[in-house]
């Protein structure tokens, strides 16, 4: 007999994960205090599963079945019979706290209780737990529906039953799952910060503007999305959010820095699409800027970038946050990225890559451009 599936928060990423769930035959709680947030998201499910239905994706009767499968509810009573609550709600210890002392007094003792945080700590989300040895991060990319990664991450307090559980669990729904370590990002939040962070760098140092730098990343690097048209789509608001929490939680190692070109564009209320203006303005009739289409400064930048991407790859397989293939996947999976990074340093070369670092290492003379020390081993065996 499968779960009842509990999901707390019917924000974009909990309506995507209860619908996940419920696409996976499961019967879904979806819990949110906000009523007004639980009736958009029940119209939001109807509307997409009408486009499936449109691309014949889904049947009427399958998107009738989805939709009875899950429960809208503003009572976290609701949850008793759940066998897996997992959390969707803001980005706040305090109240994630509260929010599963609260839970943990509902639920069977047996209740997997997962966080989708992709930011705070798993084992501390399980601190204000009695039994934390049920806790567990299990981390969807947006939108939850179309992305297949997710990040498993078990506490120092988790069982391993919980994390094989969990594991089990996301690759029933059709996912791509990856185990790591929980330490600040996990896998993606963690190794893609220089995509944004080296591009902010490079616009601050006036090497290149944002059109130039999208456009080098995208068509010389391969990349889906340039750094400043992806930072514009997800918010930077939250983008910043994230680079300041993951630069705090490794004790302001200098490989992290936030940039204060976003900082004011995040103060300035210029979170991108969203607001209709970030780097770029997305107001009706705005021009976009056209790129200084000059090769050899496009591989500059590039070259500059993915350095320092493989750079925190093999960072993140060094520190045993996961194996090289998970990371790998992950950066594929979760962010699109054209190839594993690991594999790319094997393709380009280490010892380029090496070269790379050690020139930006001694030029600027900062702790940011260290090279990894499994990169310098790899180089010498």
């Amino acid at each position: 007999m499968k779960h009842t599936i509990g999901v707390l928060g019917a924000g974009t990423m909990g309506a995507g994960i209860a619908q996940v769930a419920s696409q996976s035959g499961h019967a879904v709680v979806l819990v949110d205090l906000n009523k007004e947030q639980l009736d958009k998201a029940k119209s939001n499910l109807a509307k997409t599963l009408s486009k499936l239905i449109e691309k014949e994706k889904i049947t009427d009767a399958q998107k009738n079945e989805i939709e009875r499968g899950i429960h809208y509810s503003s009572d976290i009573n609701d949850f008793a019979t759940c066998g897996v609550i997992i959390e969707a709600i803001v980005e706040d210890l305090a109240v994630k706290h509260k929010v599963f002392e609260s839970l943990e007094k509902i639920v069977a003792e047996d209740c997997i209780l997962a966080s989708n945080t992709s930011s705070l700590s798993i084992a501390s989300i399980g601190g204000s737990l009695q039994k934390a040895n049920r806790i567990i991060g299990i981390h969807f990319f947006n939108p939850a529906p179309l992305m297949p990664l997710v990040e498993v991450i078990p506490a120092v307090q988790t069982d391993q039953s919980t994390c094989d559980e969990a594991v089990d669990l996301m690759k029933s729904w059709g996912k791509t799952v990856v185990v790591c370590k929980d330490t600040p990002g996990f896998i993606v939040n963690r190794v893609a910060r220089p995509f944004y962070g080296e591009a902010l760098r490079i616009y601050e140092e006036g090497i290149a503007d944002f059109t130039t730098i999208d456009w080098a990343m995208t068509e010389i690097g391969g990349f889906k999305m340039g750094p400043f048209t992806l930072m514009d789509y997800i918010g930077n608001d939250v983008n910043y959010a994230v680079t300041e929490s993951v630069f705090q939680a490794f004790y302001y190692d200098p490989r992290f820095k936030p940039s204060f070109t976003q900082k004011r564009h995040s103060e300035a209320g210029f979170y991108g699409r969203k607001t209709g203006r970030g780097y770029y303005d997305y107001s009706e009739g705005a021009i976009i800027p056209t790129p200084t289409k000059d090769y050899a400064l496009g591989q500059q930048i590039v070259d500059r970038i993915l350095a320092m991407l493989i750079n925190e790859a093999y960072d993140a397989v060094f520190m045993q946050v996961a194996t090289a293939e998970a990371v790998d996947l992950a950066m594929t999976k979760g962010v699109n990225y054209p190839k594993g990074l690991i594999e790319w340093s094997k393709e380009i070369g280490t010892k380029e890559i090496l070269n790379r670092l050690e020139t930006l290492f001694s030029f600027y003379g900062e702790d940011r451009y260290r090279p990894n020390p499994l990169l310098k081993r790899e180089v010498l065996h």
